[in-house]
């Protein structure tokens, strides 16, 4: 006997239910796909971030998210929780309660075992659709490695990437300069590897 097949959500059901929910899923083509509580490595560099361009942000017109605002892809239906967020000017929401973003300027993921995959594959091909998206970072979690892409004039993305602690990472579309000390500071590597359970585990999905 065949197991019984999930039930589709819409969209709207999808809200409905992850707002009352105590954990967050990723919703895609009608299904939920749960996500898995960060490591250490992940919440010590997600939280570097937010801080590092929180402060350069204050009393301009961008803010910063973390990884509690929920983005909405509308080209393909994706909605997922990116890391961290930079949105510039009057942030759009898909409705009153102000939780789903529709225009981020700036994304940043950082990667792991189980999704990393996901994030250089699909979902950036996701975020890739997004008009107000002009640049994508990525950030290893178990070394020093950050890729960051570049929105072109021609549409083409611009990677470059560094792997030493005493470099920086300058993102020109919302003018701040992340050192990659910073972001990862407080970090261990040499940490087990079985700390490196991830906060998502969509990496099938797509």
């Amino acid at each position: 006997m065949s197991a019984n097949p999930k039930p589709y959500l819409t969209p709207t059901e999808y809200l409905t239910v992850e707002r009352k929910q105590k954990y967050k899923s990723e919703y895609w083509n009608g299904e939920l796909y749960a996500m898995a509580g960060a490591s250490e490595r992940h919440n010590l560099i997600t939280t570097n971030v937010v801080a590092g361009l929180h402060t350069q942000l204050c009393g301009r017109s961008c803010k910063v998210y973390p990884s509690d605002m929920r983005v909405q892809i509308k080209a393909t239906g994706l909605y997922t929780y990116p890391d961290v967020v930079v949105v510039c000017g009057k942030p759009q929401f898909e409705d009153e309660e102000t939780d789903t973003l529709l225009n981020p300027t700036v994304i940043v993921e950082v990667l792991s075992k189980s999704t990393e995959t996901y994030d250089r594959g699909k979902k950036f091909e996701n975020y890739r659709t997004l008009d107000s998206l002009t640049e994508y970072v990525m950030i290893a979690q178990d070394r020093v490695h950050v890729e960051h892409y570049v929105r072109q004039q021609d549409n083409q993305w611009l990677l470059s990437e560094t792997k030493e602690l005493q470099d920086a990472i300058e993102l020109p579309t919302i003018q701040c300069t992340l050192a990659l000390a910073d972001v990862y500071d407080k970090v261990d590597f040499q940490a087990s590897s079985n700390v490196l359970r991830e906060n998502s585990d969509v990496s099938k999905i797509l």
